[in-house]
């Protein structure tokens, strides 16, 4: 879409030649930028401003002020609701998804350890599957699979979740067939009984489940903030907004040795009505928290993320595997008997 910018036209003051007679002179300053530069105007108390008070409204020197501050007030709320919007746009690729097997594992906030994972990726041409699969201790199962394409921009094809178990208030499952807009969930009632949801969407072209790491660890240097279309199941499906802002680095060690990772904060912009009104009845979900460490080959770290609609935050990272303990007189005979 193209956009044409006509030339300003003049439009006469409705109040004629006696207004433009008795305006006070406001000088020449140059036309702000942005609405962040009117602001800044008034915030600094800028003369220009009292004059149209005191013509306007018959304000005297202490009113202004008062004036003035509610005006920038005003256009703070303003000014927030129309730049404070992310943008929602494909993300390229800058680093191509290869062969994985990673081991993660889920825990509370407090550390307790709840579940051990596998993650498994698998590329063939521009086509890559992304199966995450975490096994809990008191049997439960979550099950993530992602195929999506990465020919120029990262693409998701098809999405697929699973949970089911003593440690999900309800067993779900959802599905994503991008190409046709399918999604189906199939869940369990609070009296146990199963529902089957089937409902066609317009998706979007950047839709993002299952690939908000992939996608953090190719935004460019410099990228504030992105939005970034989800579908979720609440039981019914429907699309949500996630908007993920840059936080800086925070630092962590590796073998006594002192790293950085770029953090991130995701939070759920459920739109319209909902949005509005969530946070004032309690259902707005807490934002998660994401850890990538970046330079040329970037890897995702950690993240505490919402475990289920309505449950607890959960982390996951990394993790490497336990080995049995040995002695070294244990060391010396396995050489030993290997020679």
């Amino acid at each position: 879409m193209h956009w044409r910018q006509s030339a300003p036209q003049s439009v006469p003051s409705p109040m004629g030649p006696m207004c433009r007679s008795r305006l006070p002179d406001l000088g020449h300053a140059a036309r702000p930028s942005s609405m962040r530069a009117v602001i800044m105007q008034i915030a600094k108390g800028s003369h220009r401003i009292e004059p149209l008070c005191r013509f306007f409204f018959g304000c005297r020197a202490q009113e202004v002020m008062v004036l003035r501050s509610r005006i920038l007030a005003v256009m703070l709320v303003f000014t927030c609701l129309l730049s404070g919007v992310a943008v929602s746009v494909p993300v390229a690729v800058r680093y191509r998804a290869g062969l994985i097997h990673g081991f993660l594992t889920l825990s509370t906030l407090d550390g307790e350890a709840l579940a051990a994972g596998d993650l498994t990726q698998v590329a063939r041409g521009d086509r890559v599957t992304t199966q995450l699969v975490f096994r809990f201790k008191d049997g439960s199962r979550q099950e993530e699979t992602t195929v999506f394409s990465q020919r120029g921009n990262f693409r998701l094809i098809s999405y697929h979740m699973v949970q089911k178990g003593p440690s999900f208030k309800n067993a779900s499952d959802l599905s994503v067939t991008c190409a046709t807009g399918q999604v189906t969930v199939r869940y369990t009632d609070d009296d146990g009984k199963e529902k089957v949801v089937n409902e066609h969407l317009k998706l979007p072209p950047d839709l993002g489940n299952g690939l908000i790491p992939t996608l953090l660890m190719n935004m460019r240097e410099g990228t504030p903030q992105i939005e970034i279309p989800l579908v979720v199941a609440a039981p019914k499906p429907r699309l949500v907004k996630i908007v993920v802002t840059a936080q800086g680095t925070d630092p962590f060690s590796l073998g006594g040795f002192s790293r950085e990772a770029k953090h991130y904060v995701a939070k759920v912009d459920l739109g319209g009505v909902a949005g509005v009104v969530a946070p004032i009845v309690g259902k707005q979900p807490p934002d998660s928290q994401i850890w990538i460490l970046g330079g040329e080959a970037p890897v995702f770290l950690k993240c505490e993320v919402l475990s289920y609609v309505g449950g607890p935050m959960w982390r996951m990272e990394l993790a490497s595997p336990d080995w049995p303990r040995t002695s070294a007189a244990d060391s010396k005979k396995g050489t030993a008997s290997k020679d």
